[in-house]
């Protein structure tokens, strides 16, 4: 893979840009498998400008993105440059230091998407590349519209991850369609209304997530598999699917079904309590797919950090994501990229 050669790749503002945006499709392609680590993608160059390898976290326990990069450089090459999606890490985990890994390969300029505001590593990364006479760059202190568009995307892509970590608590997406009424049935003898372009979005959505929550009403009348089929699914990933059910209504040969198809459904009668002990479990992110009134129920909670709604218009799907923290908002809050980028 190669691009323009320059003399300076640090200060080469169209190479940083392309290598960002190669870092996080690279990091996207591991959605829903990470859990508890944050997605993260790499990327190695040399100080002739060609990009020397990529690489991105898989799973848990498996190398970071900065190892997996600087396992595939080729034989004898030299990178000069990393540009990563998140401050490499610098503490011993299940796996070393990334840091060490950077240094140990002469790196000399690491450029950064977001700081990793996890209490357990804030600024420790960078400051021990300063240390060890490395330049580093944050997008977050530059002033170009690239820097502050790729800051953006490289935010949502950790949301999940950093509102586990602070909190303790899954991050809630809500997922709802309506059609141009705003209501949310669909006509008789459908489960949607959606395209098959929304249908793929939703179902990244699922892959996405650790856990899926709905409620008894969604599955007595639409007897939804919540399986991921329109996009490939995490390899032998056990969701637990949670369905507040506080009368009892749902019937057990559901539940068997729910078993087969891959799902650990679980009953649950209280909102709070359930997102909590999903928490305790380990899920980082939780899919609400549900109908009017446990969606309703999530908002006056307050309980959703990502908040979609997938309209059906004439011509086409329109799709609104709006995050609880206002920061992660774009300036139109519409389309798939602010939930997935534009990479």
């Amino acid at each position: 893979m190669k691009v323009v050669p320059i003399e300076n790749p640090v200060e080469d503002t169209a190479l940083i840009e392309q290598a960002f945006r190669y870092a996080l499709r690279a990091a996207r392609l591991f959605d829903g498998s990470t859990a508890p680590n944050p997605p993260v993608g790499c990327v190695l160059l040399d100080q002739a400008g060609e990009i020397l390898s990529i690489g991105a976290h898989q799973a848990a326990g498996q190398p970071h993105a900065e190892r997996m990069a600087l396992a595939e450089l080729p034989a004898g090459s030299k990178p000069h440059t990393a540009v990563v999606t998140l401050e490499p890490c610098a503490h011993f985990g299940r796996t070393p230091p990334c840091v060490d890994g950077l240094i140990d390969a002469g790196v000399k300029s690491v450029w950064i998407g977001t700081q990793d505001l996890n209490p357990r590593v804030i600024g420790g990364g960078a400051a021990k590349l300063r240390d060890a006479g490395i330049e580093v760059h944050f997008l977050s202190k530059r002033h170009e519209e690239f820097a502050k568009a790729l800051h953006l995307d490289c935010r949502r892509l950790i949301a999940p991850f950093l509102h586990f970590a602070k909190t303790q608590r899954p991050f809630v997406t809500l997922k709802v369609a309506v059609d141009a009424n705003g209501s949310m049935i669909p006509p008789v003898g459908d489960k949607t209304f959606t395209r098959a372009s929304s249908l793929k979005f939703a179902h990244k959505l699922r892959r996405r997530a650790d856990a899926i929550v709905t409620g008894s009403g969604t599955v007595l009348a639409d007897d939804p598999h919540f399986t991921v089929r329109h996009v490939d699914d995490v390899s032998d990933k056990v969701r637990p699917l949670v369905i507040l059910d506080r009368r009892g209504r749902v019937p057990s040969a559901y539940l068997q079904e729910a078993r087969a198809r891959g799902f650990r459904p679980i009953i649950a009668t209280d909102l709070k309590s359930a997102l909590a002990d999903l928490g305790q479990s380990g899920c980082m992110e939780v899919l609400v797919e549900a109908g009017p009134e446990l969606a309703a129920a999530c908002r006056a909670l307050k309980l959703v950090n990502l908040d979609i709604t997938i309209e059906r218009l004439a011509d086409n799907d329109r799709i609104r994501a709006v995050y609880a923290d206002p920061s992660l908002n774009g300036e139109q809050c519409e389309g798939e990229a602010d939930v997935f980028g534009n990479n």
